[in-house]
C-alpha cells in the first residue's frame, strides 16, 4: 500500500484538476467531469456489463488464445532455427508499422460484423509483443546451465523441457499481463470500427448521440476489468514462480 502511494495521491490529483476544469469549461458532451462519467456509468451498468462487456471479453479471449498459439509456436521455431528467425522477425516488426485503423476495414469487408474482424486487429495488436518476450525468454538460458545438461547427457527436447521453459516462464508471464490491455484495446477498436456490440461499439454510439460521459463509462469497465486481470496474473505468478524470487 505504501509503495502504490504516490501513484495513488498524483491520481486524486489529476482527477481534482480534471473535475475542477472540465466544471469550469461546463461542456459535458465533450469534457465531462468524473463525477458526472461515475454516475453515467452507474446509470448505464446493467447493459454495459451484462451484455456488451460479455461480447467484448468473449473476442478479447479467443484472440489471447489464438495470439499466445501463434506466439509459442514462432518463438519456439525462431529459436530452433535462425534463418528461421532471420526471416520471420522483419516480417514481424513490419506488422507493428502498418496503422490498424488502415487495414481494420479491410478485415471487415472480408468478415462484415462477424467477431473475426474483430479478432483479427486484435491480435495483430498482441503477438508482436508476446512473440518478441517469449522468444527472448527462450534465449535467457545461462550458458553454465546450458554446459551442465550436456555433459549429465541431456537431449534437446530434455534441455527445451526441463531448462528453456522454466526460463521463459518469467518472460511468459510478463507478455502476458502486457497482453492483457493490448488485446482489449485491439477488441474495442475493432469494435469501434464495426460492430453491433461490445464496449467499443456502445461508446461509439454514445458519442454519435453527443453523451460524454456515456463514451467514458465503458473505459471505466474497461479499466476495472484490465486492472483485476493483470493483478490476479501477478497473484498467479507468485504463486507459482517462487525460484525467482529467491
Amino acid at each position: 500500500m505504501k509503495k502504490n502511494s504516490p501513484a495513488l495521491i498524483l491520481s486524486i490529483i489529476l482527477f481534482l484538476f480534471w473535475e475542477i476544469l472540465a466544471r469550469y469549461v461546463n461542456l459535458a458532451f465533450i469534457l465531462p467531469w468524473p463525477t458526472l462519467i461515475i454516475e453515467r456509468f452507474w446509470q448505464l451498468k446493467k447493459i454495459l456489463i451484462c451484455h456488451h462487456l460479455i461480447a467484448t471479453l468473449k473476442i478479447s479471449f479467443i484472440s489471447l488464445t489464438i495470439s499466445l498459439v501463434l506466439a509459442i509456436v514462432l518463438a519456439i521455431f525462431m529459436d530452433i532455427n535462425k534463418n528461421i528467425e532471420n526471416a520471420i522477425y522483419p516480417i514481424i516488426v513490419t506488422s507493428q508499422t502498418i496503422p490498424i485503423t488502415t487495414i481494420a476495414p479491410i478485415f471487415i469487408l472480408w468478415f462484415g460484423y462477424s467477431i473475426w474482424s474483430k479478432v483479427l486487429v486484435a491480435i495483430i495488436i498482441t503477438f508482436f509483443p508476446v512473440t518478441i518476450n517469449i522468444a527472448q525468454g527462450l534465449k535467457s538460458i545461462k550458458e553454465e546451465h546450458l554446459e551442465l545438461f550436456k555433459s549429465m547427457g541431456a537431449s534437446k527436447l530434455d534441455i527445451f523441457i526441463k531448462l528453456k521453459i522454466s526460463s521463459t516462464l518469467p518472460y511468459f508471464f510478463s507478455s502476458l499481463k502486457m497482453a492483457i490491455p493490448f488485446v482489449i484495446i485491439g477488441t474495442t477498436i475493432g469494435e469501434w470500427l464495426g460492430a453491433n456490440e461490445g464496449l467499443g461499439y456502445f461508446s461509439k454510439r454514445m458519442m454519435t448521440q453527443l453523451d460524454g460521459a456515456g463514451v467514458f463509462a465503458p473505459a471505466i469497465l474497461i479499466s476495472i476489468i484490465v486492472v483485476f486481470i493483470v493483478k490476479f496474473i501477478s497473484l498467479v505468478e507468485d504463486k507459482l514462480l517462487i525460484w525467482v524470487k529467491k
